[in-house]
């Protein structure tokens, strides 16, 4: 994958801790029974919720159903064509995959959705940084979107999601911390990490952490703290606009 050009323009005029412009779209397909196309920056994400009357073995017959995430970033996705993913053992895309579960399952009340699975599946249109994150953001739209049109419809008689999701990646460039890195800093960043909140700012995940160098534990704090405010800032946006 290349690195885009210009490293020392990629904040665009922004803040150190101010994030990337977020638009949010509902109902982008036709066919899904919730979807939402996402953009943070140029990172675009269209992501889409299936349902299947189904539940695998270790859900059979809890009064609850299932919910897992499928993460995919198509070829031209990135500067240069990358190879489509039909490798099923991609470590990456099935770490993200798994984070991408573990935030939903937090956001969304699955008793209402008893023997059957939601498949909630992020692609990635284009990538310039934070895909994970705003993978985490597009899909909870897309779930948004799923709830509001079954309750309209009736088909669900209460409001299924406990908790919105925001996310944010944040970074030490430099001697800076960074809040939503876009690709050129992401390559350069000393330590970076993956924050997901819920709407009353707990943290749901943090994942990453120093490259190359260890850093001071009060360092990773402050990081985790920039990261925390910067998902919840980046959640009310989101929210203004479902």
């Amino acid at each position: 994958m290349s690195v885009l050009p210009n490293p020392s323009a990629a904040r665009q005029g922004r803040a150190l801790l101010e994030a990337r412009p977020l638009v949010v779209e509902r109902g982008v397909s036709r066919h899904a029974e919730g979807s939402a196309r996402l953009r943070l920056g140029h990172t675009e994400i269209l992501a889409t919720v299936s349902i299947e009357a189904k539940v695998p073995p270790h859900v059979r017959g809890k009064r609850e159903g299932w919910l897992m995430a499928e993460y995919s970033m198509l070829p031209r996705s990135t500067q240069d064509r990358m190879n489509r993913e039909r490798n099923l053992q991609n470590g990456r895309r099935h770490e993200i995959q798994r984070l991408l579960g573990r935030a939903f399952r937090v956001a969304l009340d699955l008793s209402h959705f008893r023997n059957q699975t939601l498949i909630i599946d992020c692609d990635v249109l284009e990538a310039d940084g934070g895909t994970r994150v705003a993978s985490v953001m597009a899909g909870y739209a897309a779930l948004h979107d799923l709830c509001d049109r079954q309750v309209k419809a009736g088909t669900l008689t209460d409001w299924p999601i406990r908790s919105p999701l925001g996310a944010v990646s944040v970074g030490l460039v430099g001697n800076d911390i960074r809040l939503d890195l876009d690709y050129s800093e992401d390559a350069r960043a000393r330590a970076d990490l993956n924050v997901i909140v819920t709407g009353d700012g707990k943290v749901v995940e943090v994942q990453g952490g120093a490259e190359g160098e260890a850093i001071a534990p009060e360092l990773y704090i402050e990081l985790l703290r920039a990261g925390v405010g910067g998902a919840g800032t980046l959640l009310a946006s989101l929210q203004r606009q479902l």
